[in-house]
């Protein structure tokens, strides 16, 4: 396989996997659709600073540590999990239950300020052990003989990050001519349970499927 082989490879691979219905997707979606396209961006942005992170990890071999040590797993597995339930529940029990009164016209308050959501994209996907497994195992494949491995693997994860922003990018734009009614008290409580239930199902998923893979 050539470069430009192993790169055709890879994009079309990866972008099937970041099209994929996800964690990642439910947060960007329910974040444009209730507090704007800006805050929607930066959480993308910051998923996909975490996607560049774990292939960064991958690169510098550190990755083949959580794939072989148990307790590196497990303690990783664990704090993704509390934190996925922690921002589940969050959304779950409050569920914008101060929003009955007040006119859809007058927008709704911000859950985080632009940059938290940026570091809360970042931390929901740096704390999950399986994209970290996934690049380990996944990237390689594309790496073409007498390649740099670390610069070809670095350039692979520069690429799914593009494309995980691309997608985001659509996602948000789709979401726009909607924004309006989907931002109504009712719908921004439906959308919070909604989001919060994705984040502690793959929580509770973390805690009860130890697998690797």
């Amino acid at each position: 396989m050539t470069t430009v082989e192993a790169l055709i490879a890879f994009t079309l691979a990866a972008g099937l996997v970041t099209v994929t219905p996800g964690l990642d997707t439910a947060l960007v979606l329910r974040t444009a659709t209730v507090e704007g396209g800006r805050r929607a961006f930066l959480a993308g942005i910051g998923i996909c600073a975490g996607c560049l992170a774990w292939g960064l990890v991958a690169a510098f071999g550190l990755g083949a540590l959580l794939a072989a040590s148990e307790a590196a797993y497990t303690s990783l597995r664990w704090a993704g999990a509390v934190y996925l339930l922690y921002l589940g529940g969050r959304m779950v029990l409050k569920a914008r239950s101060g929003l009955d009164g007040m006119d859809p016209g007058e927008g709704v308050k911000p859950d985080a300020s632009p940059s938290g959501w940026l570091i809360r994209g970042f931390v929901t996907n740096i704390l999950n052990p399986k994209v970290g497994v996934f690049y380990v195992t996944f990237l390689p494949q594309f790496v073409p003989a007498g390649a740099d491995v670390l610069s070809f693997t670095v350039l692979l994860a520069a690429v799914h990050a593009v494309e995980g922003i691309l997608w985001f990018a659509a996602l948000i734009a789709a979401t726009q001519p909607l924004a309006a009614m989907l931002r109504r008290p009712s719908m921004v409580r439906a959308l919070d349970r909604i989001t919060g239930g994705v984040l502690i199902a793959f929580g509770l998923k973390l805690v009860f499927d130890p697998r690797r893979t």
